[in-house]
C-alpha cells in the first residue's frame, strides 16, 4: 500500500477533469496527487504518520498559472525601487516628492531608481520631464520607470553620465523624445529606454546591475505576492543572465515557491544554443522556456503598430519594433533549432508580420508541434483568426487590461470589439493562456476573471462586450490553457492521480458568484506540491 502524506477532506474541489470534475476529498504523495473522490476513497491510503487537512467546505481550485508576466524581470526590481504606482502616487508633484526622500538616503552620484508610474493615471495626464526631475536630483542620476516598461523618464544627469545628448540617434524601434525646440525632455520610448533597464534578460544597461543578493530578495518578496494571489505557476518574459543565475540559485535553495518557465529575451539565443538548452530543459520547478521577441509597443501606450491609423493621430500607426526581414531571420535561427518562439505583438499589423515568420519558418523546417506563441496579440480580425488557428499557434492575451486600462482605449474605436479577443480564440478552438503581463496590469486573478467574463474596468466602463467568456472558461485558461502553453499539459492545470499537487483554496465559490463581485473573492490558501506556501487563516 501506497501511504499518502497529506489527506485534504470535507472540500468544493472543482478539479477541472471532464472525467471526474468535483470531488470532497483528495490525497497527496511527494508532492504529486495520489487519487480524489470521497473520504472514504481517500481513507484507505491513509497512513500513521499521514496529515488530515479538514477544508471546512472551501472551495478547491487547481493553482493559478501566470504564463506570461514578470515576476522577477520586472516586478522583483520593482520591489527594490522607489514605489511610484497609482496606489501612492495622484500627481508629479507626489513623485517628485518620493524622488526627493529616495535622494536623501542615495549617495551622491548613484542611481535613484523609481518604478511603477502610470502617466494616463496622474492628474496631469502626462509624464514628468528631465527638467521637473532635476530639481530634486541635480546631484544624482534619476530613472523612473512607468508600469508597463515601455517607456521611462531619464534626468539630465542621467542622460549626461550615459553620453546621450539631443544629436543621439534614436536606436530603432525606440525613440528619445524631444521637444519642439529639439531638447531631450527625458522620456525614452521602446528600445531606447530598454537602455536604462537593468536585467530584462540582457546583461546590457547604462544602471548597474542589482548583486546577486539584491536579485534574491526581489525573488522572495515576488513569490510571496504572487502566492497570496494563488499564483502556483509563471512564465517569466524577460529571463536573460541575470534572471536565470537567480531563479536557478533560488530553486537551490529553497526558495521558489512559484514553478518557473523562463521565457528567454532573443538576444540572449546565441547563448542558449551554445548551451544546448532546449525549450523545457529543466526540472517541474524551473525550466528554460520559449525565445521571447518583441514585434511592437504597448496598447495602453498607443505604440502598438496598427493597419489603420489611431483616431486621436490620422497619421500615426504605432511603433515596430522589427522589421519583417530581422523578424524573419530570428524565427528562422529559433525555429530551426528547436526552440518555441513567443513574441509580443500587439497591432494587427505586427501579429501579421509575425505569422508571416511563423508560416515561413515552419515551411521551412517542418516541426511537429512547435507551439509558438504570440503574447497579447491584441487586435484581430477575421484573416488573423485563420491564420492562427491554421499554424497552431498559442496566443496569451491580456487577461487585466479591461480591469486596469479600459480609459485608454479611446484612440482604437470600434476596435475595441476585436481586442483581448478571447472568446474569438475559443470559438476558433484556438489554446488561450493566461497573460497579467504584471506589472503592466494587476496579477490579481480574480480581477482577471471578471474582466474576461464581465469585460467592464473597475470603475464599471465597458470595452468589447462581444467577447464576454464565461466563468469556467476563464478558470481554464487560467489553469489548463497555461499549462498547455508550456507544454506541461499532462503535469498541471487539472486536478487529477498524477498531476503535481498544486492548488488553491477560496474564500468563496467563483461558479456561484455575482460575475461582478468576483474580484472580492481571495485566495486562503496556496498550495505547491502539497507544500503550503502561503495562509491568510
Amino acid at each position: 500500500m501506497v501511504y499518502s502524506d497529506t489527506i485534504f477532506i470535507n472540500g468544493n474541489i472543482y478539479t477541472l477533469d471532464k472525467d471526474k470534475p468535483s470531488a470532497q476529498a483528495m490525497a497527496i504523495r511527494n508532492g504529486e496527487v495520489l487519487v480524489l473522490g470521497d473520504t472514504r476513497d481517500c481513507d484507505i491510503y491513509k497512513g500513521p504518520e499521514s496529515k488530515i487537512v479538514d477544508l471546512e467546505g472551501r472551495t478547491v481550485l487547481p493553482g493559478f498559472n501566470d504564463t506570461h508576466c514578470h515576476l522577477l524581470s520586472l516586478r522583483g526590481q520593482q520591489l527594490l525601487q522607489l514605489d511610484c504606482s497609482p496606489e501612492k502616487v495622484k500627481n508629479i508633484d507626489d513623485i517628485l516628492e518620493i524622488i526627493r526622500k529616495g535622494v536623501e538616503k542615495t549617495p551622491a552620484g548613484e542611481w535613484v531608481l523609481g518604478g511603477s508610474y502610470d502617466p494616463m493615471k496622474l492628474a496631469e495626464k502626462r509624464s514628468p520631464t528631465r527638467w521637473e526631475l532635476d530639481k530634486v536630483s541635480p546631484n544624482h542620476p534619476v530613472h523612473l520607470r512607468s508600469q508597463s516598461c515601455h517607456m521611462g523618464v531619464i534626468n539630465s544627469l542621467g542622460f549626461a553620465l550615459s553620453g546621450i545628448t539631443k544629436d543621439t540617434p534614436n536606436p530603432p524601434g525606440g525613440e528619445f523624445e524631444k521637444d519642439a525646440k529639439g531638447e531631450l525632455t527625458g522620456i525614452c520610448k521602446e528600445e531606447a529606454h530598454f537602455l536604462f533597464v537593468t536585467g530584462m534578460g540582457t546583461e546590457f544597461s547604462y544602471i548597474p546591475p542589482f548583486s546577486s543578493e539584491q536579485y534574491l530578495e526581489a525573488l522572495r518578496r515576488a513569490c510571496k505576492e504572487y502566492n497570496s494571489y494563488g499564483i502556483t505557476s509563471i512564465g517569466d518574459a524577460l529571463a536573460g543572465p541575470p534572471e536565470i543565475r537567480a531563479f536557478t540559485q533560488a530553486y537551490q535553495e529553497g526558495i521558489l515557491t512559484v514553478r518557473v518557465y523562463m521565457i528567454v529575451l532573443d538576444i540572449n539565443l546565441p547563448t542558449i544554443k551554445k548551451l544546448g538548452l532546449p525549450t523545457g530543459y529543466g526540472n517541474d520547478w524551473v525550466r528554460i522556456g520559449g525565445i521571447k521577441s518583441f514585434a511592437d509597443g504597448a496598447t495602453a501606450g498607443h505604440t502598438a503598430w496598427v493597419s489603420e491609423p489611431y483616431l486621436n493621430r490620422p497619421d500615426y500607426y504605432g511603433i515596430p519594433t522589427k522589421t519583417p526581414a530581422e523578424m524573419e531571420a530570428l524565427v528562422m535561427e529559433a525555429h530551426s533549432a528547436g526552440m518555441q518562439m513567443e513574441i509580443h505583438a500587439n497591432g494587427d499589423r505586427a501579429i501579421e508580420m509575425v505569422l508571416d515568420a511563423y508560416e515561413k519558418a515552419q515551411k521551412t523546417f517542418p516541426r511537429r508541434d512547435p507551439r509558438h506563441r504570440i503574447a497579447h496579440c491584441t487586435i484581430i480580425n477575421d484573416k488573423l483568426l485563420d491564420r492562427i488557428k491554421k499554424l497552431g499557434v498559442v496566443v496569451c492575451p491580456f487577461v487585466s487590461y479591461v480591469w486596469e486600462h479600459a480609459d485608454k482605449m479611446g484612440p482604437y474605436g470600434d476596435r475595441v470589439e476585436r481586442m483581448f479577443a478571447h472568446r474569438s480564440f475559443l470559438d476558433r478552438g484556438i489554446p488561450v493562456g493566461a497573460s497579467s503581463d504584471h506589472p503592466c496590469g494587476t496579477q490579481d486573478p480574480y480581477k482577471a476573471i471578471q474582466a474576461m467574463v464581465t469585460r467592464t474596468s473597475a470603475k464599471g466602463e465597458p470595452v468589447g462586450l462581444k467577447q464576454k467568456i464565461t466563468v469556467e472558461e476563464a478558470i481554464r485558461i487560467y489553469t489548463q490553457g497555461s499549462a498547455y502553453a508550456t507544454f506541461e499539459e499532462n503535469r498541471k492545470g487539472t486536478l487529477k492521480s498524477g498531476m503535481l499537487a498544486d492548488f488553491i483554496v477560496l474564500s468563496g465559490n467563483p461558479f456561484k458568484t455575482d460575475p461582478f463581485a468576483i474580484h472580492e473573492l481571495k485566495t486562503l490558501q496556496t498550495y505547491v506540491g502539497g507544500k503550503q506556501v502561503y495562509s491568510a487563516l
